[in-house]
């Protein structure tokens, strides 16, 4: 009977059929000690001579990591086994003997392990890293879903940027048309919030940002909600649930690939709601206490977010920046028109920004005349300026980078790490 790793405590004392990998091996005198790996796990299996055939003894000997095997023995419980679970041995079929892997259980470079990526994904801290991903994915549905989202998919041809022409990848379209591969779904999402009340979008989007930082990535994914009727505080309450709703879910199912990426895990048990929210004045002010210095109105850089993401220790709102830093959509402050109604949301531990978001600007005639000022093109733009001319609402959204948040949850150095296949601005194989 085949079984899956992670489903062995439900067949302790069963004889069971494993089909998966060699991952490393040792041998003893007259005992092979496998570690095998199916996707969902690793167990080590215990071959003794005398209990399987000769062949499949020596064929264990001869056989080399990532050999292709179908192991069958009794499954154990051993407390002393990383994974709770021992397999005795009794029968080894190896589909395909495997020498000279190139990524062997030792240390490599990173060039050299992009560059391997395909099989990098194997190794034990990767595939951890893209359960949780998996897990990520299906709590953010399950977040919007139980909240009675509607999930509206964007398109990835665009005609125009949403997030500055600068960083914009340009296609050819049909009949010498050009067209952008998107920014971000939001612009879309707008529509859909007008036409369903509370949408989100889920999918990857594009920067031709040329960056090399370990937190940028020329193709990710992002999730962005927009709510009809909601204002700046509503969207402040809602990307606060949904970052503790993230954090807490991996927590619950995922805790033992936290403890394979050897993640301090405290650090994400302390994450719990209200978050510290202060004003993008409040926060160059705290900077200057910490003694870092920024100069008043200036966006924040890496050291900026860091700084104050270690200074709270979780995540922090960051709302009320100034116009000049901030996209045409965003309403000004009634109160401040210096001032958007915008927000951040700094992680902690170097994560940098996970959100961005605002109130969006509802009103026809200041969002054109931004429009203008920012010298995009009009016509491009006219099914978005439509949403202003029939049923416009106050609304609100923000956009949360799924690789930045795995990054922080995973506790890895470089969101490169959190994708299956990184695009970097050197980088597009494999």
């Amino acid at each position: 009977m085949h079984v899956y790793i992670n489903d062995f405590g439900q067949h302790v004392g069963e004889e069971v059929q494993v089909k998966g990998w060699l991952y490393n091996k040792r041998s003893k005198g007259k005992i092979h000690f496998l570690q095998i790996r199916d996707g969902t796990g690793i167990v080590q299996g215990v071959m003794r001579l005398g209990t399987v055939p000769d062949e499949a003894f020596e064929a264990a000997k001869r056989m080399g990591q990532e050999s292709s095997i179908i192991v069958t023995g009794e499954v154990k419980e051993d407390a002393r086994a990383p994974s709770g679970f021992e397999l005795g041995v009794t029968a080894l079929e190896v589909m395909q003997e495997v020498h000279e892997y190139p990524i062997a259980l030792q240390e490599h470079g990173p060039d050299f392990l992009l560059s391997h990526r395909h099989l990098w994904l194997r190794s034990k801290k990767q595939a951890a890293i893209m359960r949780i991903r998996n897990r990520v994915s299906m709590a953010i549905r399950q977040f919007f879903d139980d909240r009675g989202f509607t999930l509206l998919d964007t398109p990835m041809f665009t005609p125009a940027a949403c997030e500055g022409t600068t960083t914009l990848f340009e296609v050819d379209y049909f009949e010498d048309a050009k067209a952008y591969l998107t920014q971000s779904g939001q612009l879309y999402a707008e529509a859909g919030a007008l036409a369903l009340g509370k949408v989100y979008t889920f999918g990857p989007v594009f920067r031709a940002e040329k960056s090399k930082t370990r937190r940028h990535l020329t193709e990710f994914w992002m999730i962005e909600p927009e709510v009809a009727y909601a204002d700046l505080d509503d969207i402040m309450d809602l990307a606060e649930a949904f970052i503790c709703h993230i954090v807490q879910d991996v927590l619950a199912k995922n805790r033992s690939d936290l403890e394979d990426l050897e993640r301090d895990i405290s650090k994400l048990e302390a994450i719990k709601a209200p978050f510290p929210r202060i004003s993008f004045d409040e926060a160059h002010e705290l900077l200057l206490e910490l003694g870092v210095q920024h100069a008043a109105g200036d966006d924040f850089g890496a050291p900026d977010e860091t700084a104050l993401g270690d200074h709270f220790g979780m995540p922090v709102m960051i709302h009320r920046w100034p116009k000049e830093i901030k996209s045409f959509y965003m309403k000004r402050d009634p109160e401040n028109e210096n001032y958007v109604l915008g927000v951040d949301v700094i992680g902690p531990e170097g994560s940098g920004e996970l959100i961005g978001g605002s109130q969006r600007e509802e009103d026809l005639d200041l969002l054109l005349s931004r429009i203008r000022a920012e010298g995009l093109p009009e016509e491009a733009f006219e099914w978005y300026i439509d949403l202003r001319r029939f049923g416009s609402v106050p609304h609100s959204g923000f956009g949360l980078g799924l690789e930045r948040t795995l990054g922080w949850i995973c506790g890895r150095e470089h969101i490169r790490e959190c994708i299956p296949f990184p695009r970097m601005l050197h980088r597009i194989y494999p």
